[in-house]
């Protein structure tokens, strides 16, 4: 039988064309399999033709349609530091920059600058740059360096009021705050007569002012050196005052024909012996040397320990790094919140960021934790003194002198010892115009340190401010002649010189020219503490000179119309006209009656003599001039004022003479007298020396006009600060 066939296998079985032969002599099968199984060499080369194209005419659109902006990807390479080959190698994990372990998307975002780096990163690193400088640890001290037990504190301590409100010692109510040192561009706090009487450290302000304010302080120098602890300043020393304007000078000019006086030359001034040398005047390495004798002590035991991290966080804060040194001492008072150097340290971190944005509002929480820093336990009693301090100081910059006062009272009670902090707390009753309060302190000075310049300086001044002239002088030039820090200074200078022309002795112009060596005073004759550099500078101006002719002309037109106003008032007796109230008189009686002060125009003054505001309502130089006043002056026979110079040289003094007696009525600005004249106007710069008789027999009346210092900008006008 015929073996059975499997059609199960015969199907399985792949049936393979017949070859065919073409005209050329090659198979049809061969064919069959090149154009159904692959590519032809033609094919290929095509292929790769379109994508080179591709490539080519993308990259042309990518830089003719500016897609990729290749200066910012150069600039960005030029700032990694690592090997590219590394990279092509797969070493990836070397840019680990979040601190994650690998490279991915969020260490790309960091390396362009598209994501901040974690603090704990920058801490590792600033520690292992720490570590790489400082091989040699310092070991742990002993336990003498423990932080020692202090007095304790009450905590209702509040200090008295001179002006009997209650106010609570530190203030850190928001309400409370007086930002008289506005951080912010903002006009500055007007300033009245009153207040500038009294010895006057203003509070400061970051914003640029004018030439003869001082820079703002900076933070303390509390960087640590790269292996001991942050150093502060060293704890006796009396921080510098600003100078205080003299009160106004309402003094007037005369124009009589008078005897021409010698030519306009500065005094003979005999020859001074020198002073010791200043603080300020001293080689650097000298202050260096001393700052380096006495160390504050800034770390308690435990923070030794730490001192690293300390260190990497205050590197930050050193290169102005700011907002990462705020981010990294916040880290290290999270880790260690009972730690008071790293609550110093962000408070000095929130100071400099204060500083950095111009904001009272991070000003205020750095001053918070200033006083957190103090009250830690185990705080080392070098860093409970210079934390105060610095709250005291940045309270004064803010305007918050009772704040100040409160916190300068609590470093005395802990530190009773300490005569700097006393001659600080001294400043600070003078700040809120509490004398008795400041007297009291540096009596309680001198009696425990009778050569202390500091004090003396200022007892000096609180005598004189008492009128009591002639006990006044031995201390201000006891004091001057310490070179005894703080003591440098031209409210000394100014007031010891006056107080000497007062008494009649010459060598008030020794320390005239003194000061004006020191820098204090323009010259002998100029001597105001409120200036702008640069302005021209003379005694006495024409019309012409000032460039404002037409002011000049209306108030001479008008001269008996704005006189009739002034006796209208004078008639009545509504004391409208006030007594000179700033001990710029020997004797005799000196009325005056404001029209504007400070560039803002008195209402109610203005009501009772219409026509004479509406005269000068149209003259800006003169009622926007927030360094001077619009005024009637009337001075009664047997009237003299001493020498004396007005707080500016931002200002010039218009006189319109009124009621003018025939003989004895005269001024006399530096060497050269003159006198008035009814109907006429005579101009002087009351920042130079000048002094006033009436010794008629009848009153003299004049108007006084003052205005802006022609070479002031308009910006000068607008942002200088009243007087």
């Amino acid at each position: 039988m015929a073996p059975r066939k499997n059609f199960r296998n015969q199907a399985k079985k792949e049936v393979k064309p017949a070859a065919v032969v073409n005209k050329n002599g090659v198979k049809a099968e061969a064919t069959v399999a090149a154009s159904g199984g692959g590519f032809s060499g033609t094919k290929i080369f095509t292929w790769f033709m379109v994508l080179a194209l591709l490539g080519v005419w993308s990259s042309v659109a990518v830089v003719w349609f500016d897609l990729v902006d290749y200066d910012n990807v150069i600039e960005r390479a030029k700032e990694f530091r690592f090997n590219f080959s590394e990279v092509l190698q797969g070493k990836l994990s070397a840019y680990d920059a979040d601190g994650d372990g690998d490279f991915d998307v969020e260490d790309a975002k960091v390396l362009l600058g598209l994501k901040e780096r974690p603090v704990s990163v920058l801490l590792r690193e600033a520690k292992e740059e720490s570590a790489v400088k400082e091989p040699d640890a310092v070991p742990p001290p002993d336990d003498d360096d423990a932080a020692v037990p202090l007095p304790p504190i009450s905590d209702d301590f509040i200090p008295d009021d001179s002006r009997d409100e209650a106010t609570h010692p530190y203030e850190d109510e928001n309400n409370a705050i007086d930002t008289k040192g506005e951080l912010v561009e903002k006009a500055q706090p007007q300033q009245t007569v009153e207040e500038s009487k009294q010895y006057n450290n203003q509070a400061g302000s970051l914003e640029t002012k004018e030439t003869e304010v001082e820079s703002v302080p900076e933070p303390e120098a509390d960087v640590e050196p790269e292996v001991e602890s942050v150093p502060e300043p060293e704890a006796d020393v009396e921080p510098e005052v600003e100078s205080v304007p003299e009160p106004e000078a309402d003094v007037e000019p005369e124009v009589e024909s008078v005897p021409e006086p010698e030519a306009d030359v500065e005094p003979e001034v005999e020859s001074v012996p020198e002073l010791k040398e200043n603080a300020e005047d001293q080689p650097k390495d000298k202050l260096q040397e001393k700052a380096k004798k006495k160390k504050p002590k800034l770390l308690n035991k435990f923070e030794k320990t730490i001192k690293m991290e300390i260190d990497a966080a205050e590197k930050l804060r050193k290169k102005g790094k700011m907002e990462e040194a705020v981010r990294a001492f916040e880290t290290l008072v999270l880790q260690y919140p009972q730690s008071p150097r790293c609550r110093y340290g962000k408070a000095l971190a929130e100071d400099g960021l204060a500083e950095k944005m111009l904001s009272n509002d991070m000003l205020q929480k750095a001053i918070g934790t200033y006083k957190e820093a103090s009250e830690l336990p185990n705080a080392t009693p070098d860093l409970i003194k210079a934390t105060l301090k610095k709250r005291a100081e940045r309270q004064q910059f803010l305007g918050r002198m009772r704040g100040a006062l409160a916190t300068l009272e609590k470093l005395v009670q802990i530190f009773p010892e300490d005569v700097a902090l006393k001659n600080d707390l001294g400043v600070a009753h003078l700040l809120i115009g509490d004398n008795k309060g400041a007297k009291r302190i540096y009596e309680e000075v001198l009696a425990t340190a009778p050569s202390d310049g500091f004090a003396k300086v200022h007892y000096g001044f609180i005598l004189k401010s008492e009128n009591k002239i002639a006990e006044s002088i031995p201390f201000l030039r006891d004091g001057l002649e310490s070179g005894d820090p703080g003591t440098d200074d031209g409210r000394f200078y100014f007031h010891l010189g006056d107080a000497l022309q007062r008494m009649g002795d010459d060598s008030a112009y020794k320390w005239y020219e003194r000061g004006h060596l020191r820098g204090h005073f323009a010259s002998v004759w100029q001597r105001s503490l409120y200036n702008v550099d640069g302005l021209k500078a003379q005694p006495w101006w024409t019309p012409k000179d000032t460039g404002y002719m037409d002011l000049v002309k209306t108030l001479e037109r008008n001269w008996r119309i704005i006189r009739d106003e002034a006796q209208s008032v004078m008639d009545k007796t509504t004391g409208l006209f006030v007594p000179e109230e700033e001990n710029l008189r020997e004797k005799g009686e000196w009325g005056q009656f404001t029209l504007w002060q400070q560039g803002k125009k008195a209402g109610e003054s203005c009501r009772s003599v219409p026509k004479t505001c509406g005269l000068l309502e149209r003259y800006p130089e003169a009622t926007g001039c927030k360094r001077g006043q619009i005024k009637f002056s009337v001075m009664q026979p047997g009237t003299h004022v001493w020498p004396h110079t007005g707080p500016t040289n931002c200002r010039l003094r218009m006189h319109l003479g009124l009621v003018i007696p025939k003989t004895g009525c005269k001024i006399r600005c530096t060497n050269d007298t003159r006198a008035w004249e009814e109907g006429k106007v005579l101009i002087f710069d009351d920042s130079f020396e000048h002094e006033v008789w009436q010794d008629a027999d009848s009153y003299r009346l004049i108007f006084i006009v003052d205005v802006w210092h022609p070479e002031l900008t308009q910006y000068q006008r607008q942002t200088l600060s009243p007087i």
